[in-house]
Parts: C-alpha cells; structure tokens; sequence
C-alpha cells in the first residue's frame, strides 16, 4: 500500500500493537485472528469490504476502478471479502520476515 499511497494519505499501525489491539476489541474483532482491517477517517470506522473499496479510492487510478464494488449489495460484498481474506497467503504468498520501515516511511507507522 505504501508504495502506491502517492500523496501519503495513509498512516500504518500494526494489529499486534496494543493500540492496534485495542482498536481490534473496540470494534468487536478477534485481536488475533486479523481478518479485516480497519480503515478510521473523520471518526469513522470502516471495515471489511468497506476498508478495501475506501483504501482503493484514497490510492487514486487505477486502483480506484475498485469502487465499483459498491455497486453489490454489502452482504455479499462482505462475503467476497472473507473469501479473499481467508485465502490471500495462499494467492499472495506469505513473508519470512517482518517489514521494516525506511528512515522515510517511519513516519507513516503509528507505533
């Protein structure tokens, strides 16, 4: 996401932190099993299908053709995002190491 967040719109916080765990527990998440991610802007929470579609719009083009997935009703939105989310180390492989941030993008991490 990073490299492709041009105007650094994003800030990054790891589920594993306590804040990020707290968060999880705040919005009824399992604070182990991350199977969404939470998207907070303006006070608002967004998760699930609704994250990825707000993060895919906030990239820009043409990241933000995504958006169309609106188009479907939420339920089942949701339900292709579980299926993603379940199988994306599978599809998208898996890292043997932790990401480490470059003295640049430290600051886009909320620790």
């Amino acid at each position: 996401m990073l490299r492709h967040d041009r105007v650094g719109a994003f800030r990054l916080m790891a589920a594993q932190t306590p804040l990020g765990a707290a968060l999880y527990r705040h919005y009824g998440l399992d604070p182990v099993d991350y199977q969404t991610n939470i998207v907070l802007e303006d006070g608002r929470a967004r998760l699930k299908s609704d994250s990825s579609i707000r993060v895919f719009e906030l990239l820009g083009f043409p990241w933000s053709l995504m958006t169309v997935g609106r188009l479907l009703p939420r339920p089942l939105r949701d339900a292709l995002y579980r299926v993603i989310a379940r199988n994306r180390l599978r599809w998208f492989g898996r890292q043997d190491v932790c990401y480490v941030p470059s003295p640049e993008e430290r600051d886009r991490f909320i620790t």
